[in-house]
């Protein structure tokens, strides 16, 4: 294929906040066309795109017009309409990462089934199908467990920490009374929750992130650095697994498996994302080709670029503060200065408080001073909304 003949292809991109934005910025740097479906008018990808749809992520119709005005759909995240995507694959569109591999992560129980099929290791786990099997899952288990909603989930959303017998109602009523499928799953005594970013290229070539360390704060990601402190052993296995991953979901374009590693370095996977990933933004300032450049160039089959770390890097989170209205930002000139920080600001328009605004990267020589300095500019930075 010539290179006209690849920069000829249009990229239609379900959801414009700041995944879909960092995507459109290393399509665009490409010279690729893109068109974005997202309800949100002034979206933090509005201004970058080609063409904007303005539609609800379930409108059946919405989807086939992107995927006739474009040659390869992909998403941002997950909770869309994979139905849709399914019947436009039926037809001969071309959507990466497959619908089908969608549609079967979208159910955490799916996707924990697919998991276990072919041998990749997760935390034991059954579907609920009522508060009996909340208490037999207690039962088989111990206390505390994981009540998990099996679809729909983000954050820590759609999940509730059954604590005891006699809390096992009120994480079923929390999670909706059996509204929704819900499954347990036990828990792991982890000492280090990490993620893997790995990307899978059209003619198969895989091409794996190194491992980063996360920190959440309230079930939000709030801290990664990279590379993980952990043995060579345990870094190998998380790789190892990412790889598999790929490969069991026959996966093109970037996937984000989060792991959890125990103090005798067993890694089990927690959750998996078909698209880039929050933990994966280091990449941008931190490695010689980005989780975005990758993923754009693994949907259009171009050559994946290398995944090295060019310097220690860690990752801080930026959430709205205080009352919602109209997105305020304080402090960015005292965070720049700050030796090897890089800030982003996703370009959201109305901030509401623990929403994702943006965030902050910084390399330096160690990952001492690279967590000290990234921390200095988080602390000067405050993300508001201004009131009426």
């Amino acid at each position: 294929m010539s290179e006209t003949d690849f920069l000829s292809k249009k990229i239609g991109i379900i959801g414009g906040g700041q995944l879909g934005q960092m995507m459109l910025l290393e399509a665009k740097k490409m010279g690729f066309y893109a068109v974005v479906l997202d309800p949100t008018e002034d979206c933090p990808a509005h201004s970058i795109c080609d063409e904007h749809i303005v539609a609800d992520f379930d409108d059946e119709e919405a989807f086939n017009l992107i995927a006739a005005k474009t040659d390869v759909l992909t998403y941002e995240f997950e909770h869309i309409n994979a139905d849709a995507l399914l019947k436009l694959e039926e037809k001969g569109f071309k959507v990466y990462p497959t619908a089908k591999s969608l549609k079967i992560i979208q159910d955490k129980l799916t996707q924990k089934n697919v998991l276990s099929q072919n041998n990749i290791p997760c935390p034991d786990y059954m579907p609920i199908n009522g508060i009996e099997d909340i208490k037999s899952a207690g039962k088989i288990y111990g206390y505390p467990y994981m009540l998990k909603a099996r679809t729909g989930g983000y954050d820590g959303k759609g999940n509730s920490l059954v604590k005891n017998e006699a809390a096992a109602y009120d994480s079923y009523k929390e999670l909706g009374e059996g509204e929704i499928p819900l499954m347990a799953e036990k828990l792991v005594n982890f000492k280090m929750e990490t993620s893997v970013l790995a990307c899978r290229s059209l003619n198969g070539d895989i091409a794996v992130y190194p491992v980063g360390d996360n920190e959440h704060k309230d079930s939000i990601l709030f801290k990664t650095k990279v590379p993980a402190e952990i043995s060579p052993s345990a870094t190998k296995k998380a790789m190892d697994i990412a790889a598999n991953v790929l490969k069991v979901f026959e996966g093109i374009g970037m996937f984000c498996v989060e792991l959890f590693v125990t103090e005798n370095d067993d890694i089990f996977v927690n959750e998996i994302a078909p698209r880039p990933h929050n933990s994966g933004h280091y990449t941008i300032e931190g490695c010689v080709t980005s989780q975005f450049e990758n993923h754009i160039r693994a949907i259009v089959g171009l050559p994946l670029g290398s995944t090295k770390l060019v310097s220690p890097t860690v990752m801080v989170n930026l959430l709205g503060e205080g009352i919602t209205g109209k997105t305020q930002v304080s402090g960015l000139y005292e965070a720049l200065s700050q030796e090897g920080v890089s800030v982003h600001i996703y370009g959201k328009g109305v901030s509401k408080n623990k929403r994702k605004m943006g965030h902050i990267t910084a390399v330096a020589e160690d990952l001492k001073t690279a967590e000290e300095n990234a921390l200095k500019a988080y602390n000067n930075i405050n993300i508001t909304g201004k009131g009426e």
